[in-house]
């Protein structure tokens, strides 16, 4: 049984690699999971690191995204899936559940206690994402977030997400945004710098030049490959819900074949062994 000294330690280690992870020879590559089923496949499949999907979380629980979940929720989805594997757990937490740095801190606190080594932040709030948030008063939570963690002997792991590229009407100047306000976000203790919605690959290869840190770049269908990704120099490549709402389409042709055929193809094809899914929660895990 682990004693709540000892949590910490293993905690930090945890967050000690997935920060080396970030300056590795190549990318980390994170499949985002929703929940301890999915992160265990994800971990067997052979990722160094399990990260969570905000949205798939959400939608499991019943919740559209965009922090209509409520915090104690969605920790308590990382806490499960964190016990599920051995390997670093890094959580998208959204907004950090409040505006201003006391909110953040506590937020980070609680992330703690549930097992996650890192965490997503990002500078846009509401439920439709609309509203930036000044870059000071960004910087000043992601400042408290490293404090809060700190604090607590654990040196969490932070992915300051901007989402400049989330607004067609900043078009021409968002790259240099970006780039100021991820270089502000590492000033103040971020560790990687998250910038989505962006494919182009000259952006993204003055993104990598600008920001003085590792850059987290969210892979779509259309866009560049991940070894593409990695010669223009980003260090870390996510995937957000995609492989979330994938699963709930299969699930959706599936349940469609079912009822309007009455066959079962899909299930058959795609269905993986019953055995298989009870090895993953039965067999020893490091």
């Amino acid at each position: 049984m682990t004693g709540p000294a000892e949590v910490p330690d293993a905690l930090r280690r945890k967050a000690e690699l997935l920060r080396a992870l970030h300056h590795a020879d190549r990318p980390l590559v994170l499949a985002n999971a929703w929940d301890a089923a999915s992160a265990r496949l994800f971990e067997e499949a052979g990722f160094p690191a399990v990260a969570t999907t905000s949205a798939g979380i959400a939608y499991t629980w019943g919740f559209a995204d965009g922090e209509r979940i409520k915090r104690r929720q969605m920790l308590e989805a990382v806490r499960r899936i964190a016990a599920a594997v051995a390997v670093p757990v890094t959580a998208d937490l959204e907004a950090g559940y409040g505006v201003g740095a006391a909110a953040v801190a506590r937020t980070v606190r609680e992330l703690v206690a549930a097992g996650a080594a890192g965490l997503n932040l990002e500078d846009a709030r509401g439920r439709s994402r609309r509203a930036m948030l000044s870059t000071a008063l960004q910087a000043e939570r992601i400042f408290a977030a490293h404090a809060a963690g700190a604090q607590l002997g654990v040196p969490v792991v932070i992915n300051a997400r901007t989402d400049v590229f989330h607004f067609p009407e900043r078009a021409g100047g968002r790259v240099a945004e970006a780039v100021a306000r991820g270089n502000a976000y590492l000033d103040a203790g971020a560790d990687v710098v998250f910038v989505p919605f962006v494919t182009d690959p000259a952006a993204i290869a003055e993104l990598v030049r600008g920001i003085r840190g590792p850059v987290n770049i969210l892979a779509v269908p259309g866009g560049p490959s991940v070894a593409e990704l990695a010669a223009l120099g980003v260090r870390r490549v996510s995937v957000g819900a995609a492989i979330a709402r994938s699963a709930l389409g299969l699930a959706r042709r599936a349940a469609r074949e079912l009822l309007e055929r009455g066959t079962f193809d899909l299930i058959g094809e795609w269905a993986l062994p019953f055995d298989e899914m009870q090895r993953l929660f039965t067999a020893p895990r490091g």
